[in-house]
């Protein structure tokens, strides 16, 4: 198996626990020092148990959980390797409601660590309206 089939094996993987709204798994494919700028606020997140906890907000908003990732590009070197794509989180809330979601903007940064592809660093982003200095959450991939 090539190294680029190793890391979107991880990110299949990545997506599936996120589905799944387990945890355990998710941990498995952050390095433990993963520094993660996210979507929501602060600046950065720095550890796996601080990227964990967004993702265990995010489970505790939604009763079930979709994430789609679409037209994901990966380069992969001998330790090193990054890949973005586009990408959806939605589905229902726990109040029942249905939520679509809305496109973002990832990027995944590897690092070979101890034989593993692991998530060293991922960004999250919305474009923004210059004008209004306010996040365009409506565009279609």
């Amino acid at each position: 198996m090539t190294g680029q089939d190793e890391i979107r094996r991880r990110i299949e993987a990545l997506v599936e626990g996120i589905e799944a709204k387990d945890l355990r798994a998710l941990e498995g494919a952050y390095a433990p020092d993963v520094v993660s700028f996210d979507v929501e606020p602060p600046l950065q997140h720095v550890g796996v148990a601080a990227k964990l906890r967004n993702w265990a907000k995010v489970f505790e908003a939604f009763e079930k959980v979709t994430y789609e990732l679409r037209d994901l590009t990966l380069t992969v070197g001998d330790g090193v390797a990054f890949g973005h794509g586009l990408g959806r989180l939605s589905g229902t809330l726990a109040n029942g409601a249905a939520a679509g979601g809305m496109w973002v903007r990832a990027t995944f940064c590897f690092s070979r660590i101890d034989g593993e592809w692991l998530i060293v660093h991922d960004q999250v982003s919305v474009p923004f309206d210059l004008a209004t200095g306010k996040g365009v959450t409506d565009l279609q991939p």
